[in-house]
């Protein structure tokens, strides 16, 4: 089920849930302090547990042997961290055949799992990770605290390790100039909102990450049913927010010619595919432009620049990438 080209719960608004679990080895320092051959064995080791895990068919990717156009398009894809896919050295990727389940081996932490899904659905998400998590503790010592739970090694993700979020597609409210005091509303209640892909990432196309900023003296039953419980108070507001604008003549013409641009542009820079999507997803989610929203959500995807030069088996310039995008867009909505 891959997330971007399936639609979940809320959909029109929220793109996906993601959970992730991060733990590390007790008999092993944290990945900072190892040599590439350590984090090699711990990647074994982390492989190895898992030869009971029959849910999913898991491929073990040395990272080393990927090119960088490979590994950043996974990044593209939400399914490694940005910081992941530029150093590969000694770390692996454990990876789904759908693609739902990643974990990443020897990043920040020695182990990090993480179960994406399309929609507004984080109790699967999580009993999924959890499932892989008893797997590998079941197999392996993992670096654990009674007093303070499992240690990371970054203090913010003591306790749980477990960082909960979902991608939400927010256009009404960002035009409405709302997103600043939501933001700071979230802060007090212990969520975060930034750009798709975290901390330190740029808003683009109107699309967040609402995340869980404690993990230490709290449950992760507790911090799924807060999240999930902002999340839908977002929603709502979104709502609201779109059944507002749409009556706006002025709004709906941008979508109108958002639509009409995709359509027959020769060239679509990535930021304007990011853009002209985030209208006419918006449009599709209110009934006036006939497509399905996942479909808007896989061509924004797909066409990102590393995705596309793997796709063509290439590096291409900029120029060239631009206008392919626009051409394969235009076959797409044509």
């Amino acid at each position: 089920m891959t997330w971007y080209k399936n639609k979940g719960n809320e959909g029109d608004i929220v793109l996906s849930t993601r959970v992730r679990l991060a733990r590390n080895l007790e008999d092993y320092p944290f990945p900072i302090r190892l040599s590439t051959q350590e984090k090699m064995n711990i990647s074994l080791l982390v492989r190895d547990s898992l030869e009971d895990y029959d849910s999913k068919k898991l491929s073990f990717i040395d990272m080393s042997t990927l090119s960088p156009a490979k590994a950043v398009s996974l990044a593209e894809k939400h399914l490694i961290s940005p910081e992941f896919a530029y150093e590969g050295a000694g770390r692996a990727l454990l990876l789904s055949e759908d693609e739902d389940v990643s974990i990443m081996l020897c990043e920040e932490d020695h182990i990090r799992i993480q179960v994406i899904l399309p929609g507004l659905n984080p109790e699967e998400a999580f009993n999924e990770a959890d499932k892989i998590d008893s797997i590998i503790e079941n197999k392996l010592n993992y670096a654990f605290n009674e007093r303070i739970g499992y240690l990371t090694q970054c203090p913010t993700n003591l306790g749980t390790g477990m960082r909960a979020s979902v991608m939400l597609h927010l256009p009404a409210l960002s035009k409405k100039g709302a997103m600043r005091r939501l933001s700071t509303t979230v802060a007090k209640l212990g969520l975060t909102l930034r750009g798709s892909y975290g901390e330190g990432s740029e808003i683009s196309g109107d699309i967040y990450q609402l995340s869980n900023q404690v993990t230490l003296g709290i449950s992760e039953k507790a911090a799924l049913q807060n999240l999930t419980s902002i999340a839908l108070q977002i929603v709502s507001q979104e709502k609201q927010a779109r059944a507002a604008v749409i009556k706006d003549e002025d709004f709906v013409d941008k979508i109108y010619r958002s639509w009409g641009i995709l359509r027959s542009a020769y060239k679509l820079t990535s930021n304007e595919l990011t853009n002209l999507i985030s209208y006419v997803r918006m449009g599709a989610s209110e009934g006036i432009i006939d497509i399905p929203t996942e479909k808007l959500t896989e061509m924004f995807i797909e066409n990102q620049p590393a995705t596309i030069n793997v796709a063509e088996g290439k590096t291409l310039s900029q120029s060239e990438r631009d206008i392919l995008r626009a051409e394969k867009v235009r076959k797409e909505l044509n």
